[in-house]
């Protein structure tokens, strides 16, 4: 059985407890630093941090429902050659499945990494968080899981966040486990893998074991936001059954490609839509627009957002990112969501989901899709 440890709540302050054990990592000498996410002087603001001193630990607030960018991108980073030392990274179950899939693509590696996840109730969008912690910072994220039971539909998160069937960090080395539980009295620390384990043996905590209202509590989550998701699934193919409602769906975009900047596993280090291919001329445009008598400008947004589908259907992993970096609402997350979930299916592939799983078309198959051919190469 995976060794599981008790987490203390001292105050009924989960933050404060899961700061303490941050601390406690850092002293036994195991990991160098912890990337984690912090308040800012501004307190409305959540991001990541480097954090090497344990001092400084004392805005961390991994429970925080702030979710401004999705830190596998940082890690990958961090990650991409050898520093001599182990770094604890407390991410969300999407970022963890988002730096899997960067792993596999080669930008990023598991080598120097103590993955640390924690069981996930979502997070608003960047302007509703703001609206919502005001400069309250951590004493905001106590109420939030204080207002928590009995949510499990995911009300007032970002739609992101209400499709995502994943809410718990299985693939992480440490899982933080707080559905089913009071997270103002304990939480329990579970061991994945077996560096998770000899971090967790040298840590000394008491011994634990998951209460049985977890599993109960995880399929409830887990069944509202399945249940959500499909109906979005099905609103976003109806409002984009062809080539005119899809121009209809995206004619807000005005081609800022902040999309691709926050998406996770958008990784090229230059993308084609900022080379000369797309530098057009300025005849160019005037020719298209005699052609029809008028033309949508910028153009390309389309082209832009079919390829960029192309590219990453088969790696997304749903974190929103994408809708929540859009100045314009465009519902992209939406579209990008439904087409990845068909795209995966096809190829029965769950992107994220484990570091042995090779991406599609990454290696020669005789037969790609063995949801067709009864599941032979």
């Amino acid at each position: 059985m995976a060794r599981a440890a008790k987490i203390s709540v001292k105050d009924r302050n989960p933050v404060l407890s899961f700061q303490e054990f941050l601390k406690a990592l850092l002293a036994t000498g195991q990991v160098g630093a912890v990337l984690v996410p912090q308040h800012l002087a501004a307190k409305s603001a959540v991001m990541p941090t480097l954090v090497t001193d344990p001092e400084k630990l004392g805005e961390a607030d991994p429970f925080a429902p702030s979710f401004p960018m999705n830190a596998a991108r940082l890690l990958a980073r961090l990650t991409r050659k050898p520093t001599g030392g182990l770094i604890a990274a407390v991410l969300r179950p999407c970022e963890i499945r988002a730096f899997v899939e960067l792993v596999k693509l080669k930008q990023g590696s598991l080598d120097e990494v103590l993955l640390i996840g924690a069981d996930c109730p979502g997070a608003f969008g960047n302007t509703d968080y703001a609206g919502y912690a005001g400069s309250r910072g951590i004493e905001s994220t106590l109420k939030f899981h204080a207002e928590l039971p009995g949510q499990a539909d995911g009300a007032g998160l970002s739609p992101a966040c209400k499709a995502c069937e994943y809410p718990v960090a299985v693939n992480a080395d440490l899982m933080v486990c707080t559905f089913g539980m009071d997270v103002f009295d304990s939480m329990v620390v579970k061991a994945n893998t077996p560096r998770g384990e000899e971090v967790l043996e040298k840590m000394k905590l008491p011994e634990a074991t998951l209460p049985a209202s977890r599993d109960e509590a995880v399929a409830a989550v887990i069944a509202a936001r399945t249940a959500y998701r499909d109906r979005m699934f099905q609103e976003t193919s109806d409002a984009t059954a062809d080539i005119e409602k899809l121009m209809s769906y995206l004619s807000n975009c005005v081609n800022c490609y902040n999309c691709r900047v926050a998406c996770p596993v958008c990784y090229c280090r230059e993308c084609v839509f900022l080379t000369d291919v797309f530098d057009h001329e300025p005849e160019q445009y005037l020719r298209w627009a005699k052609r029809k008598g008028v033309i949508k400008m910028p153009t390309d947004t389309v082209f832009f957002h079919l390829t960029r589908l192309a590219h990453i259907s088969t790696a997304c992993i749903g974190c929103g990112q994408c809708s929540n970096a859009c100045p314009n609402n465009v519902p992209v997350m939406e579209l990008f969501r439904t087409v990845a979930h068909y795209t995966q299916r096809a190829f029965q592939y769950n992107a994220g989901a484990s570091i042995e799983d090779e991406p599609p078309l990454s290696v020669f198959r005789e037969r790609e899709f063995p949801e067709v051919t009864g599941g032979k190469e």
